[in-house]
C-alpha cells in the first residue's frame, strides 16, 4: 500500500517496498537496491519484462511497417512519383514533430531523385495544419501529390478540394481522429480504429519514420544516419510516451549523437546552452534543444528550422541558431509575462484556484505560439488541467490545453464539443477553438467533467517516488545503474527517491537568488544537494537548525574540471520546523 507525505510544494507518493522480490532483482542483475525497487513500483516484475525493460528491445522487436494500415499504399504511390518526376509536397507543421518529420521526409526522399519541395504554415498567418489555400496552390504549381506529416486527421475540406483538383493527398499523422476520416488518397495513422500496428504512440515523426523505412527496405537500401537524430528530437519534444518503440529508437538515436560526430545543428544548439557536457540525454534534448527549435515556430516562420536541421553549411546553420538563441529569450520573457497576467485575472474573476476542477483564462494579447507554455507552467503550479486561450478580432478564443495523468484531455473536449468550433489532441495536450461568449459555460461544463472523475480537494502537484534511499547509496555504481533506466521523458520520468531523517550539515546558501545549495548528514555520511528554482526553501532551511526532514531527490552527476560527483537535485523536502 503507498503512504503519503505532505512536502512544501508537492504532496508525495510513496512507493511500497516489497524486500524479497527487490533484493532478488538488485543480485540477479547486479542493480542497486533503489534501482531494483524502482523496477518494481514501475511494474517490471518478470524476468522477462525486468531483461526487455533494460535492454529497451532489439530490433527483433520492432513491428513490420506494413501493418500501419495504408503504409504499402502510401510507398507505392511514392515510388510512382519518383519514377513518373512527380512534383511532391510536403505540408508539415511549426513546431519540432512537424519540422523533424518534414526534415527527416527530405533526408529521405531526396536522395532517391524525388522533386520535392516543403510548406510549413506560419502560426499567425496560417494557423495548424493543412488548409485549402496550400491546396489551391500546390496545384496552381503543378504539384501531384501532397503528404501530410504531424497533422491532417482533420483536414476534411482541404482533402475534398484535393480530390476535385486531381491531387493525390496522402495524410500521415498521429492525433486522434473524432468523427468521419477525410477524403484522402491513403492516411496512415496508428490511431485509426482499424489499424493493426500495435503500438500507438508515435510521435508525427515516428509515423513518418516508419513509411520511409519501408520505401528504404523495400529497395535494399541503409536508412540515411541522419534520419535518427531527426527522429530522436521530434519524439523527445513532442512529449510522447518513451515506452516501446519509442523508448528503442530514442536509445538508437541518444547512442549515435553520442558516439559520431556532431552535426553542425546540434553544435549550434549546445553553443547556445552553454552545453558542458560529455554526454547528451534525453533530458537534455528536451530541457535544452528543443525549446530553442520550438522557438522560431511559436514566434516567427519555422520553415527556416528545416534549412537548420538538414544544412551542411556550418556558417549558414550558425546563423539560423544565433536567431533560435535570441527568439528562446524572446520566448522566455513572454512565457512569463503570460502567466503573471493570469494570475492577475485568476484573482480579479474570483476564481478560486483550490476549488475549481480545471483553470481557463483568456487574454487578447497572448501570442498563440506561447500560451500552450504557460498552461504547462499552470498545471505545474496548480496540479489541475489548464486551459490558456488567445481572443481573436472575431470574438473568437483559440487556445492550448495542458492536463494532469487523472484526466484525459482530448476526451474531456470532446464531452464539449458542441460549444466548440474545432478541437484536438493527445490526453495530456490538445488545441481548441471556442467563441469567447461560451468561455463561462466551458469553464463550468468542464469542472463538473473533472469532478465526475477526481476529488477536486485532493488536487495538486503530486511527486511519485520510487523508492526509499541511503546517502551511502549516493555512488557512482547508482548513477550507473540509473541510466540503464534510460531514456527519461513521458511515461518513464527520472526516478525519485524518498530519503529519510536528513540533517543539515551547515546553512544552506542561496546561488543567484533561486537556488538553494546545502550539505545533507545522514548515518555517518556527507552529500550535498542542490534545489533549482526554489527559492523559498532557503528561509525555511535556514530555521530547520539540527531538526531532521525527509527529502525527496533525484540523482545528478556533477561535471566539473575533469571531475565528476554524484549529488542530489533536490525537488521537495517535509517536516520543517515551523516558523514561531
Amino acid at each position: 500500500m503507498q503512504t503519503y507525505l505532505t512536502g512544501e510544494k508537492y504532496a508525495w507518493r510513496c512507493a511500497p517496498r516489497h524486500d524479497e522480490q527487490m533484493f532478488a532483482i538488485a543480485q540477479s542483475y547486479n542493480l542497486s537496491i533503489p534501482v531494483a525497487q524502482t523496477l518494481l513500483t514501475r511494474g517490471y516484475h518478470s524476468k522477462e519484462a525486468i531483461e526487455s525493460f533494460l535492454g529497451a528491445g532489439s530490433l527483433q522487436d520492432i513491428a513490420d511497417a506494413r501493418l500501419l494500415k495504408d503504409a504499402e499504399k502510401v510507398v507505392e504511390r511514392i515510388e510512382v512519383a519518383l519514377k513518373n518526376q512527380e512534383k511532391i509536397l510536403i505540408a508539415g507543421d511549426y513546431d519540432v514533430d512537424g519540422v523533424t518529420s518534414s526534415a527527416l521526409l527530405l533526408t529521405c526522399l531526396r536522395p532517391l531523385g524525388a522533386q520535392i519541395n516543403f510548406f510549413l504554415p506560419h502560426r499567425q498567418r496560417d494557423g495548424y495544419g493543412l488548409s485549402v489555400q496550400t491546396v489551391e496552390r500546390a496545384a496552381e504549381h503543378n504539384y501531384r501529390l501532397i503528404i501530410t506529416v504531424d497533422n491532417g486527421i482533420t483536414a476534411h475540406e482541404p482533402a475534398r478540394v484535393a480530390r476535385k483538383l486531381g491531387l493525390d493527398l496522402i495524410i500521415t499523422d498521429h492525433h486522434r481522429p473524432h468523427g468521419e476520416l477525410p477524403d484522402a488518397y491513403a492516411i496512415v495513422d496508428p490511431h485509426q480504429a482499424d489499424c493493426r500496428y500495435p503500438f500507438k504512440y508515435f510521435a508525427g515523426v515516428g509515423v513518418t519514420f516508419k513509411l520511409m523505412s519501408l520505401l528504404y527496405a523495400r529497395r535494399g537500401l541503409e536508412m540515411p544516419t541522419k534520419v535518427y537524430e531527426l527522429l530522436l528530437l521530434g519524439t523527445v519534444a513532442d512529449v510522447v510516451p518513451l515506452q516501446g518503440e519509442n523508448r528503442f529508437w530514442v536509445r538508437h538515436g541518444l547512442q549515435q549523437i553520442n558516439r559520431e560526430a556532431e552535426s553542425h545543428a546540434l553544435r549550434s544548439l549546445k553553443q547556445n546552452a552553454n552545453f558542458a557536457k560529455a554526454r547528451i540525454s534525453s533530458l537534455d534534448v528536451g530541457f535544452y534543444f528543443a525549446p530553442q527549435i520550438n522557438a522560431l515556430g511559436r514566434l516567427d516562420d519555422a520553415r527556416a528550422a528545416v534549412t537548420f536541421l538538414m544544412s551542411e553549411n556550418e556558417a549558414r546553420t550558425m546563423e539560423i541558431g544565433e536567431k533560435l538563441a535570441t527568439l528562446n529569450r524572446e520566448r522566455k520573457e513572454i512565457e512569463q509575462t503570460i502567466v503573471q497576467e493570469a494570475l492577475t485575472l485568476l484573482t480579479a474573476e474570483r476564481i478560486d484556484v483550490v476549488k475549481s476542477g480545471v483553470l481557463v483564462v483568456a487574454g487578447e494579447r497572448w501570442p498563440a505560439g506561447v500560451i500552450g507554455l504557460a498552461a504547462s507552467r499552470l498545471v505545474g503550479m496548480y496540479g489541475r488541467p489548464a486551459i490558456v486561450l488567445h481572443i481573436t478580432k472575431d470574438g473568437r478564443a483559440k487556445g492550448s490545453c495542458r492536463s494532469i495523468p487523472e484526466i484525459n484531455m482530448f476526451e474531456a473536449l470532446s464531452s464539449v464539443k458542441d460549444i466548440l468550433h474545432s478541437f484536438g489532441g493527445h490526453p495530456m495536450a490538445a488545441g481548441l477553438v471556442v467563441d469567447v461568449k461560451n468561455l463561462p459555460e466551458l469553464r463550468e461544463r468542464l469542472h463538473a467533467y473533472v469532478a465526475e472523475r477526481v476529488a477536486i480537494a485532493e488536487l495538486r502537484q503530486t511527486l511519485h517516488l520510487d523508492g526509499e534511499l541511503q546517502l551511502a547509496d549516493v555512488t557512482k555504481k547508482l548513477a550507473h545503474d540509473i541510466a540503464l533506466l534510460e531514456p527519461f521523458g513521458a511515461e518513464n520520468r527520472e526516478p525519485v527517491f524518498h530519503l529519510a531523517q536528513a540533517v543539515l550539515a551547515q546553512e544552506p546558501v542561496l546561488l543567484k537568488e533561486k537556488h538553494v545549495k546545502c550539505m545533507i548528514f545522514s548515518e555517518g555520511v556527507l552529500k550535498p544537494a542542490i534545489f533549482f528554482n526554489r527559492p523559498e526553501l532557503y528561509e525555511r532551511l535556514k530555521r530547520q537548525g539540527n531538526e531532521s526532514f525527509s527529502l525527496a531527490a533525484s540523482i545528478t552527476e556533477n561535471h566539473w574540471n575533469g571531475r565528476t560527483n554524484v549529488e542530489l537535485c533536490g525537488l521537495d523536502v517535509a517536516g520543517l520546523v515551523t516558523a514561531p
